[in-house]
């Protein structure tokens, strides 16, 4: 491809990273659904895969700006890769774009037909995104509106039903100009009055627990620093043991700064600060051969009461593929691990019995960014806990976008969510997706927060996907109607 080739492209680039503003923290829907509409626009108006991959990558290097992070945590080893990393990553998540934009063009030749199929099929490769290769469902065109009250339509359809909404909204002016405007704003009129509604309906009963989360701060670069170990625990155990008492402690993801072990000294000491009150933390632990990233609950004695081990591993943070390969080669571990060359996966969703306190699913970081696995719980908990280290990915975007996304977890379950991570975002959030109680980001503290009550299951905790392929697929039935009978 020559110059003119590239420049040629660069419109649909430029509309992409615009259509990013979209993302927490900003949360500028208002400059994303135009930016969308005119991604539209350019796929319709030729080289349809070119262009759709061109829009994805500017979307995709903006969104995910915060990928080089990680790698300057250890510059020295790794701080070549950022560059590589953040290029890599959004063009190969464009491929979807393209694909979609590509297979629009092929099914259908009119401008107006090509923008609704497109809108279809990159919903669709979006929704395949999230599970495909171990799955990234991060920065969904959907999550433009976490912030606003059209979330309260992820109850219903999940993320990936916003994500068609977006998109439908962003087709409608190109399929029919200022008729297709209007129908727009109407559409999106009503759903933004339904979410108020939603927003305006009374409370659920709170169980009347609070919550005691604990915010670290402890910068990630000196996190395993031998001579910080001590400073950070007891800088823990002090926020534990402080008055008046809550009804469970909770520290974030690998809070605990020694290897864990139940009935360890460690542990003991942190029982020994909560005065009999329950602590659930973030540990690493060893068993046989296979090193865990763990929430460990433990007892007013100390002793462990329950164990979750992560199951959904971050590809590169927590594991590398070929991990011993790449070890014995290149001395390259994955960055979060501490044992060996990664971690070992845990056998998956569950939810723990903590007795007066209820049923809670545990979420460790990345875990609470897949809807479906939320889903998949054997039981419905009475709470949603996520216990997260964003030190990773630095101040600016990553770590609101992920709180962002665990927040809508809360709307589609109905059940609220406590959020504890070591530098931020540590909040309350009620069942509706709203914060009720936050800790300023980047500070060290600890925040007492009552925990919310949850609502009845909502359709999507009932039915998962089905709501959005029904959707996806009365729209694309509609299109082929009319494909196959121009004049209908």
């Amino acid at each position: 491809m020559g110059l003119r080739g590239w420049r040629d492209l660069a419109p649909a680039f430029g509309l992409g990273v615009l259509a990013a503003s979209g993302q927490a923290p900003l949360g500028a829907w208002y400059l994303a659904v135009p930016a969308f509409a005119g991604i539209v626009w350019q796929v319709t108006a030729g080289r349809p895969a070119a262009r759709g991959w061109a829009a994805g990558t500017g979307y995709f290097a903006a969104a995910l700006s915060w990928i080089v992070q990680p790698f300057f945590v250890e510059p020295e080893t790794y701080g070549w890769m950022a560059p590589f990393a953040l290029v890599l990553m959004a063009g190969g998540l464009a491929l979807f774009w393209g694909a979609a934009a590509g297979l629009a063009a092929r099914l259908v030749r009119t401008t107006a037909r090509q923008a609704l199929a497109f809108a279809l099929c990159l919903s669709g490769a979006e929704a395949l995104r999230g599970v495909v290769f171990t799955g990234f469902p991060w920065a969904q065109p959907g999550h433009i509106w976490i912030d606003t009250p059209v979330a309260q339509l992820a109850a219903l359809t999940g993320a990936d039903g916003l994500t068609l909404l977006t998109l439908v909204l962003a087709a409608l002016p190109v399929m029919a100009r200022g008729r297709g405007t209007l129908a727009a704003a109407l559409l999106l009129a009503m759903v933004w009055g339904g979410g108020v509604w939603q927003l305006a309906q009374p409370d659920p009963a709170a169980p009347g627990l609070t919550f005691r989360l604990v915010q670290p701060a402890a910068e990630q670069s000196l996190k395993w620093d031998p001579a910080q170990a001590e400073r950070l625990y007891r800088l823990q155990t002090g926020y534990t043991a402080a008055e008046p008492r809550p009804d469970l402690v909770i520290w974030p993801e690998t809070a605990l700064p020694y290897l864990y072990t139940p009935g360890g000294d460690a542990a003991l000491g942190v029982a020994e600060a909560a005065r009999g009150v329950p602590v659930a933390l973030g540990v690493q632990r060893v068993e046989g051969a296979a090193a865990y990233n763990s929430l460990a609950v433990l007892g007013p004695d100390g002793y462990q009461t329950a164990i979750y081990d992560k199951a959904h591993l971050v590809p590169f943070g927590e594991y590398l593929p070929f991990g011993d390969l790449a070890w014995r080669l290149f001395g390259i571990s994955a960055f979060a691990a501490r044992q060996g060359y990664g971690y070992a996966a845990g056998p998956g969703p569950r939810v723990l019995d903590l007795g007066p306190l209820g049923k809670a699913m545990p979420l460790i970081c990345y875990e609470a960014v897949f809807p479906e696995e939320v889903n998949a719980a054997p039981e419905r908990p009475g709470w949603l806990l996520q216990i997260t280290n964003d030190a990773w990915f630095g101040t600016l975007t990553g770590p609101f976008q992920h709180a962002a996304q665990a927040r809508l977890r809360a709307v589609e379950q109905g059940l609220p969510l406590v959020r504890v991570a070591n530098t931020g975002v540590t909040q309350m959030v009620d069942a509706r997706g709203r914060v009720t109680a936050e800790l300023p980001f980047g500070r060290s503290g600890y925040l007492d927060a009552a925990l919310p009550g949850a609502l009845p299951p909502t359709p999507y905790s009932r039915y998962g996907m089905m709501p959005f392929l029904l959707l996806l697929g009365g729209l694309a039935l509609t299109l082929a109607r009319r494909r196959a009978h121009p004049s209908a």
